[in-house]
């Protein structure tokens, strides 16, 4: 009997499979000057029911996320509770997920026994901020990110420090980051939210250009200062940790500093 080969899907075998680093590269340089909606529905496209966007519902979140909103409302959307937001932020998080119609926003929380035995009374960040955020950020995160072939984060060049360089599309610990707002200099950050009417965070009129965490986040009385120069101030620190390249199948200890 006859059979219609055309219909039999090979599929290719693993040394044919492209690694994520080569990946990276051909769709960084497909995308490296994409509007972000292109960039998202790439990733969209690619990754599917794979891919996650990472947002702290901070300053400058509503652009991201309403982004991504066009694409899909379906998009899991990891929220890192760290017990250490503001109120304010919590509440922002609420109402702008409900305005956006996003359906599975993700609340990532430390796990308690890391909790109980590094930061039992909730002071670890007087001493010790890179591992105050690893057992409050980088942990549930990784956690969370198994589930995922492709994440989406927010980072914008214009940030400065590491992210001067920052590239459209990277590889990272075998899965593949999107940051379709590279390219976007706070002038279209502002244009896009007065286009779309999109509400600020509450903390952002009284003085805080980035939110994170309160005990690490202060206003800034400055208008010509870094915009993240509220974070971590006084410190060397500039990066809660998420982002740090780590080798393969490395976990750091807690008192490592990532």
């Amino acid at each position: 009997m006859a059979y219609d080969q055309t219909a039999i899907e090979v599929k290719p075998t693993a040394a044919q499979q492209p690694t994520a680093r080569n990946l990276a590269a051909r769709l960084d340089a497909e995308l490296r000057d994409a509007h972000p909606l292109t960039i998202l529905r790439k990733a969209f496209e690619t990754f599917g029911d794979k891919l996650a966007l990472v947002s702290s519902f901070g300053a400058e979140s509503a652009v991201l996320l309403h982004l991504a909103s066009q694409v899909s409302r379906d998009i899991p959307v990891l929220f890192l509770d760290t017990g250490m937001l503001f109120g304010q932020t919590l509440d922002y998080r609420k109402s702008l997920a409900a305005q956006l119609g996003l359906s599975d926003v993700r609340d990532l929380r430390p796990a308690f026994a890391d909790l109980a035995v590094t930061d039992p009374k909730s002071d670890l960040w007087r001493t010790d901020t890179d591992a105050c955020c690893h057992i409050r950020k980088v942990l549930p995160l990784d956690r969370a990110l198994g589930e995922f072939d492709g994440w989406i984060t927010g980072r914008k060049r214009f940030h400065g420090g590491d992210r001067l360089r920052l590239a459209v599309v990277e590889e990272s610990e075998g899965k593949i980051k999107f940051n379709p707002l590279a390219n976007w200099g706070k002038a279209e950050l502002d244009a896009y939210v007065a286009e779309h009417d999109l509400p600020a965070h509450p903390l952002v009129s009284q003085g805080f250009p980035s939110v994170g965490c309160w005990p690490c986040t202060k206003p800034v009385d400055d208008p010509n200062a870094d915009v993240r120069a509220g974070r971590w101030a006084g410190q060397d620190k500039t990066e809660c940790g998420i982002h740090v390249a780590r080798a393969p199948g490395a976990a750091p200890n807690v008192g490592e500093g990532i």
